[in-house]
C-alpha cells in the first residue's frame, strides 16, 4: 500500500476537513472507483470499521490499518504523525 504522509498541523485541519482532503486526493491519485475501506482519529481514539484493533492490543499495527492492508488497500494517507489516517481501495 503506498502511503502519503502529510504534514499538515500549521493548518489545523479537524477530522472532518482532513477526510475531505484525503478523499480529494484519493480521487486524483486512484481515479474515480476509490473506496474508502478503514481510517483512524487519534485525537478521539476513535477507527472505523469499528473493533477491529481489539485483537491488536499490544501490537504495534493499529487494527483499522491492518484491516485495510488484508483487504488491498492501495492508498493511504496519514496526517501530522499518525493524527488521523485513511485508507483507500
Amino acid at each position: 500500500m503506498k502511503t502519503l504522509r502529510l504534514d499538515t498541523a500549521e493548518l489545523g485541519l479537524d477530522f472532518n476537513a482532513a477526510l475531505k482532503l484525503a478523499t480529494s486526493i484519493a480521487l486524483q491519485q486512484l481515479g474515480e472507483d476509490t473506496m474508502l475501506l478503514s481510517w483512524y482519529d487519534r485525537e478521539r481514539d476513535l477507527e472505523s470499521p469499528a473493533g477491529v484493533s481489539e485483537c491488536h492490543v499490544g501490537c504495534d499495527t493499529r487494527g483499522s490499518w491492518d484491516y485495510a492492508l488484508n483487504r488491498g488497500a492501495r492508498l493511504a494517507l496519514e496526517f501530522d504523525s499518525g493524527r488521523f489516517y485513511f485508507c483507500f481501495l
